[in-house]
């Protein structure tokens, strides 16, 4: 493992002496050396992967003067450093020796001027986080990229990202107005627009900015035509040292068209004024169904000509990915199936404006041609209207790079040649020679793209494990970028050059040099992003990057061994697209990274550092599937006194990366919404447990494993004593020991509700197959099952009797499945031999009363949800119990639809494990709100923060609080004292009551009460 942390000894010690003197130089940011820290940004969503000596975290612009300042003292002329956003790249941009990360902190919106249409923000803003700030302004930042939710402004202006609806807002430089860049020697460069007098100051300037000037106004004067042959007339133009706009228009100077695509190996943008466009108010999507993708393109080439604002296309194989995933059930409507002719490409067209009498003509004219053309064979269209309908479909689209890394089997699409651009009108033509390459190649594919701009997006389809189809990818990429210019166009559309960088000087030609003097300008000794775009002439031993020269993902991932990698598939198969990065408060996944902006807490960190663990015991000669084997059939007290010194042993700094991934680990929620939402469906619960399991063969768990994973036990004995246990629990000297020994802050108290009167008065009865096999086929038609969990039943008693009500008082007998652990506990801390005995125990219990056809009803969503997922992985989907959530009951007991009444709504915040794993379940409750005649508005909103014992636990408190504060607290605030803000998970319910201290009901004690005023 050592000899994995630095390539090179000397190299090692250039690092750690230049970090030693950063901190002295006032460097205020954090720095990491950890291996694990770097193993996480080894990667970005492409083929490669490069360890970094260390990152580096500004905390501002001073910050990021002081490193360039010292990076460029002759001593330190062997440090490299890349700046870094997202890091969701497709090409290895963000990949190098030194990484600096301006996403964590230099993330602040500065100024927003609504009047005049412009905004600045520092380079760690996200997208959607800006476009969130301008939209009560009627204001929006264009192009649209499909991961705008975690692409950083930085990111996207060293791209010079496009994406959707660039052919009417252009590219990320076209909004430009003005740079701030630190450049290698310190100094701060102001950029914007100049006019020749201010030209003029800027290139008689002796420093850094006026070499770099000087150099670029010689470049674009003298060599124009060069130029003007070279470049081509394309929508996505080139990315990456853009001369063709530098005296766009002729009277003015832009550097920032070559800064714009530079990939940070310019110097490193700090912040930016944009300009910002007013939000369309109608909008409109057409969505064209074709029995074939090429009908798909070759129309989108016709359709062009009615002038839509974009035209995005899907192939079948990403829409049949999207069909599986969690984002289908919100656009299933606007794609019927037929089952004789399968669709197998679409066109998303879309009209947008002002005039809503003006985009609905223009719809109906293309309607018109759609109706009227015969060109090419259709399977019909649907309209999405409104920005709500445009937003779930083109959810759909953006998730297709995610999609396609979730292919079932090793062989997998892969980004290498994915954004290639020719003319629109060459690309129908250009895609089927692509095609024919490929299938030379006997690959399959998927695409997707921007037909509008003649961008297609194309993945051919390896496993880079295998040696001989990694070693396509060189010969692939040659034929590829001879084929992009045979049409006219370019290898690196949109996406950026990174890695791929080496067929620059063949497509540049006599224009190359020019590329080189300009870098020599800005970065002398090839320091910043090396290998890329282009090389110093002041450097001559500098070399561009071959695609085939770095080490690839695939090169590490065949060293682990095959029955492992598909033992812990969940985990491998994360493909870096990032979709986790979520920057949006009121989104599901994922709460440890928003809580912490620290990426070893996201599902693609944990991820890596479990493959990255996965190698290194294979290594060192362990088998993790055998050890897990072995481990359940021992005892649990077997090696304990070796399981002590080997704690012992870390706590004096024994050196093991396994305490790095547990550190990772242990902040994890288990709320699994990467689940349910990442497009890969990376479990890190999961693959978690699993971990905890072997890391706890070695090393001592803290007391609050124990507690935690024996409390469904425990819990029935002490809830007989309830006054007292919750006195104990109370008192200051236990209180003390919780937090401080077992590592708990706190302990939820016992409900002292007397539940056997309860059931008493509603004539509940314990389920017995005695008792159940005497019901005729009418009591067994008006019989439910409840199945007990341990929180509703013993910590908030009242919510379970209130549900027991409800039922009776719906005309339904009620039955009580017997308490037995649900294990869910267990299996989050990772006791999964107890877990297992658990699962087992417990499904044959129920599947005995199953038997009797009376439906198995759960409470609390998390621990209902076991029973179909943990329980149906563990003994097989067959073996599982079929227990039913509240509302998927509710929804076939209660009668048809009444109107509903016109009074305030209700407002509920569904329990995140439940809307991202059973998205359909959160309508479901609408539902049955709508047939008692009640509104019911389902909020945004994150995670709670609590997630089942999580925000209990000493180490974890503080950051269950700043999740809390980010998304819930400020809709508690909105909502509650309305009385009406309804929650249906349990951990939801008690962490408002311990940050807030208010109480929110669950959804169906608003129903209870509407069904007693109507039996009263």
């Amino acid at each position: 493992m050592i000899a994995r942390l630095f390539p090179s000894k000397n190299q090692s010690v250039n690092y750690d002496q230049f970090l030693r003197q950063l901190s002295k130089a006032g460097f205020r940011g954090e720095v990491a050396y950890s291996y694990g820290q770097r193993t996480v940004l080894a990667t970005d969503n492409s083929i490669y992967q490069r360890l970094p000596q260390a990152a580096v975290f500004p905390v501002d612009a001073q910050d990021v003067q002081i490193l360039a300042t010292l990076a460029a003292d002759p001593a330190h002329r062997s440090i490299v450093l890349t700046p870094r956003g997202g890091g969701t790249g497709t090409n290895g941009q963000s990949l190098t020796d030194g990484v600096v990360d301006l996403s964590r902190h230099m993330n602040t919106i500065i100024e927003i001027n609504a009047e005049e249409r412009w905004v600045r923000v520092q380079s760690g803003v996200v997208k959607d986080q800006l476009n969130a700030a301008l939209k009560p302004h009627g204001l929006f930042f264009a192009p649209e990229l499909s991961t705008s939710n975690r692409a950083t402004i930085g990111g996207m202006i060293n791209t010079d990202a496009s994406g959707q609806g660039s052919c009417t807002y252009g590219k990320t430089r076209d909004p430009v107005l003005y740079l701030s860049t630190v450049l290698l020697s310190g100094e701060l460069l102001h950029s914007a627009v100049l006019g020749q007098s201010a030209l003029e100051q800027e290139t008689a300037r002796r420093d850094r900015i006026g070499d770099v000037y000087r150099c670029a106004v010689d470049i674009a004067d003298n060599q124009a035509n060069l130029i003007e042959r070279t470049f081509p007339k394309l929508n996505r133009c080139l990315t990456g040292y853009d001369l063709a706009h530098l005296r766009e228009p002729r009277d003015r100077f832009n550097l920032n068209s070559v800064l714009c695509g530079s990939e940070g190996s310019l110097g490193f943008i700090v912040e930016a004024k944009l300009s910002v466009l007013p939000i369309p108010k109608y909008s409109i999507l057409v969505n064209v169904r074709y029995a074939g993708f090429m009908d798909a393109l070759r129309d989108a080439k016709a359709l062009m000509l009615l002038k839509p604002l974009s035209i995005e296309t899907v192939d079948s194989k990403v829409l049949m990915l999207a069909m599986k995933d969690i984002v289908w059930h919100g656009v299933a409507e606007y794609f019927p199936e037929d089952p004789d002719t399968p669709t197998l490409g679409i066109n998303l067209i879309e009209f947008s404006g002002d005039d809503e009498a003006a985009v609905q003509q223009s719809v109906h004219d293309f309607v018109l041609h759609l109706q009227r053309d015969t060109s090419v064979v259709r399977l019909g269209h649907t309209l999405a209207v409104g920005a709500d309908a445009l937003k779930r479909v083109y959810a759909m689209r953006k998730r297709a790079v995610g999609l396609l890394g979730n292919v079932k089997g090793e062989v997998r699409p892969q980004p290498f040649v994915e954004d290639t651009a020719v003319p629109p009108e060459n690309l129908a033509d250009f895609i089927q020679e692509f095609r024919a390459l490929l299938d030379s190649y006997e690959l399959q594919y998927g695409m997707f793209g921007h037909v509008d701009a003649g961008v297609l997006h194309v993945r051919p389809i390896l496993d880079m494990k295998d040696p001989a189809q990694a070693a396509m990818i060189r010969p692939i990429s040659d034929a590829v970028a001879a084929l992009t210019q045979k049409h006219g166009g370019l290898l690196w559309g949109e996406h950026g050059k990174g890695l791929r960088s080496q067929y620059v000087p063949d497509y540049f030609g006599d224009l190359y040099p020019a590329l080189q003097d300009l870098k020599a300008a800005f970065d002398p000794y090839n320091q910043l992003n090396p290998g890329k775009i282009a090389t110093p002439r002041t450097a001559p031993e500098a070399r561009l990057t071959q695609v085939d020269g770095v080490e690839l993902r695939g090169d590490l991932d065949r060293t682990i061994d095959e029955s492992v990698w598909r033992s812990y598939d969940t985990a491998v198969h994360c493909n870096g697209n990032g979709a986790c990065y979520n920057f949006d408060p009121d989104d599901a996944m994922c709460p440890s990274w928003k809580g912490t902006r620290d990426r070893i807490h996201s599902p693609k960190g944990r991820a890596s550092l479990i493959r990255e663990w996965l190698r290194l015991q294979g290594q060192q000669g362990v088998d993790v599937v055998a050890a897990s084997d072995h481990i359940r059939s021992t005892s649990n007290f077997t090696g304990i006194a070796k399981r002590a010194v080997n704690t012992v042993t870390r706590k004096m700094g024994q050196q093991d990366f396994s305490h790095e991934v547990y550190e990772a680990m242990a902040g994890c929620l288990a709320c699994k919404s990467c689940a349910g939402q990442c497009p890969v469906k990376v479990n890190v619960p999961e693959f978690r447990s699993r971990f905890l399991e072997l890391y706890h063969s070695r090393y001592l768990r803290p007391l609050k494993d124990y507690l935690i994973g024996s409390l469904e036990y425990t819990i029935p004995y002490i809830a007989r004593v309830p006054r007292l246990y919750n006195f104990v629990m109370g008192a200051r000297p236990v209180r003390f020991i919780l937090e401080h020994v077992a590592g708990m802050v706190d302990s939820p108290l016992l409900s002292i509700t007397d539940f056997d009167a309860v059931c008493r008065r509603w004539n509940v009865k314990i389920a017995t197959p005695e008792l159940l096999s005497a019901l005729d086929k009418q009591q067994l038609a008006r019989s439910v099952i409840i199945v007990q969990d341990a929180f509703t039943r013993y910590f908030e008693t009242p919510v379970l009797s209130d549900w027991l009500e409800l039922i009776s008082r719906l005309g339904y007998q009620v039955y009580m499945a017997p308490f037995a652990p649900n294990g869910k506990p267990l299996q989050v801390q990772g006791f999964i031999n107890a877990f297992e005995k658990a699962a087992h125990f417990s499904s044959e219990a129920l599947r005995q009363l199953q038997r009797y056809e009376i439906p198995l009803v759960g409470l609390d969503p998390a621990m209902t949800l076991v029973y179909r997922q943990e329980y149906a992985k563990t003994l097989g989907s067959d073996q599982a119990p079929t227990v039913l959530l509240p509302q998927e009951w509710l929804a076939g007991a209660l009668p048809h639809a009444q109107s509903i009444k016109d009074a305030p709504p209700y407002y509920f915040l569904p329990h995140c494990t439940e809307k991202t794993n059973e998205p359909s379940s959160v309508g479901i409750w609408q539902q049955v709100y709508e047939r008692m005649g009640l509104n019911l508005s389902v909020q945004a909103s994150g995670c709670c923060g609590m997630s089942g014992t999580y925000g209990h636990e000493t180490k974890n408190a503080g950051t269950s609080e700043v999740i809390y504060k980010q998304s819930w607290a400020p809709l508690v605030t909105k909502f509650n004292a309305s009385g009406r803000l309804l929650a249906d998970g349990y951990s939801c319910r008690s962490q408002v009551k311990r940050q807030d201290g208010v109480t929110v009901l669950h959804p169906l004690q608003a129903l209870l009460a509407v069904v007693r005023n109507a039996t009263a």
